[in-house]
């Protein structure tokens, strides 16, 4: 089994949004490490063509999402300086099934690496927090995927949009914060911080320690997007999606 071709496969359909096969289907032996193997592998293509890594997100972040799946951590993925929105516009070409959720992202300051990274350490190295909007897309058919398979196809990552306001790591309770999404003026979830492990300052502990396991940091200036805080909603084009976070205003995203 060459995980290499593999990822040359995957890197393919997520450039030209065209849906594909579940690997695990040729592949049922591939294991999380493998899958984590073929991630890098799609990240290091895009590099070569000159995207560069700004950052992680978090997936799986929810306690019942973990064990709807029969796992007991999150997942990761990687972003490029291409999935980051210039602009609250989102084109559907080249995406095969998009979905939006409402997040916040951390940017560090600091280094921050090792297994034994705590809340506090999370502090001491987070510069600021914005409100965010993911988009995620799965390369398979039907949005339907094993774990190995999500974690292959980097998590889903897709596009991020961030607010043009930066926010102190004090300016709230971040775990109490409520966010309410509304698609074409209906609102269809609200939640809290606390959907994202009890606080989302433990995701970004949690993933420091998962990239330990493969001496890896998170770097000085990336974005680290903590997980959904709310489940995410189709869209389609002419949609207009809004999110209103308490105590930071609004993201907007029209669906183009």
């Amino acid at each position: 089994m060459d995980l290499k071709q593999l990822a040359e496969r995957i890197d393919q359909h997520q450039r030209t949004g065209r849906d594909m096969d579940k690997v695990t289907i040729e592949h049922p032996s591939l294991n999380v490490n493998d899958a984590y193997d073929i991630q890098k592998m799609c990240i290091d293509f895009a590099q070569e063509r000159g995207d560069k890594m700004v950052g992680w997100k978090m997936g799986l972040t929810s306690k019942a999402k973990q064990i709807s799946v029969g796992v007991d951590e999150p997942i990761y993925g990687r972003l490029t300086q291409s999935m980051e929105l210039s602009e609250p516009v989102l084109h559907m070409d080249q995406l095969i099934h998009p979905r939006v959720e409402p997040e916040i992202a951390f940017v560090l300051n600091k280094e921050l690496g090792g297994e034994h990274v705590t809340p506090r350490d999370v502090w001491m190295a987070t510069e600021c927090i914005f409100p965010a909007i993911e988009v995620i897309d799965s390369r398979y058919k039907n949005f339907s995927f094993t774990l190995v398979d999500v974690i292959a196809d980097n998590a889903s990552s897709t596009k991020f949009i961030l607010g043009d306001q930066a926010f102190s790591p004090y300016h709230t309770a971040w775990d109490e914060m409520g966010v309410a999404m509304y698609r074409n003026g209906e609102m269809l979830h609200s939640g809290t911080g606390a959907a994202v492990l009890g606080h989302p300052v433990r995701s970004v502990a949690m993933l420091a320690k998962m990239l330990s396991r493969t001496e890896q940091t998170i770097k000085p200036g990336m974005v680290v997007l903590v997980g959904g805080f709310t489940e995410a909603i189709d869209v389609n084009s002419g949609d207009h999606v809004e999110v209103r976070y308490e105590k930071l205003g609004s993201l907007n995203l029209d669906i183009k």
